[in-house]
């Protein structure tokens, strides 16, 4: 069983940066790993998601985050976090850690974390 703790949400003007991280515990095998959102009356949408090929990290983006939002992860440490810059109001969701076992088809989901921005 794999779970997942989310930090950094918060309050912030837009133009603002935030940082949000996740650590994850239990025995993984190589997942893919991302941030999703879900803003209020909205589907959940894929922010950004990362998979490790060997030693290298690749990275995908949703078109309105590209340029202002990196997600990076620790293998290591079996973290994840997200950065942003330049946050909008249209930004403002309650954020989610997933890991995906591609292996055992299974999802895992943090709590989850709430970002505001205000305009």
């Amino acid at each position: 069983q794999v779970q997942l703790v989310e930090s950094g949400g918060g309050l912030v003007q837009a133009g603002d940066s935030l940082t949000l991280s996740c650590v994850a515990s239990g025995r993984m095998f190589n997942p893919r790993m991302g941030w999703y959102r879900q803003a209020p009356g909205k589907q959940r949408e894929v922010v950004a998601s990362i998979n490790t090929y060997g030693s290298t990290n690749v990275p995908t983006y949703a078109n309105s985050v590209k340029g202002r939002f990196t997600i990076s992860r620790d293998n290591a440490k079996n973290t994840l976090s997200l950065q942003m810059i330049n946050l909008k109001p249209e930004d403002t969701a309650v954020y989610y850690c997933n890991v995906y076992e591609t292996l055992l088809s299974k999802n895992y989901w943090g709590q989850g974390t709430q970002v505001t921005v205000s305009s």
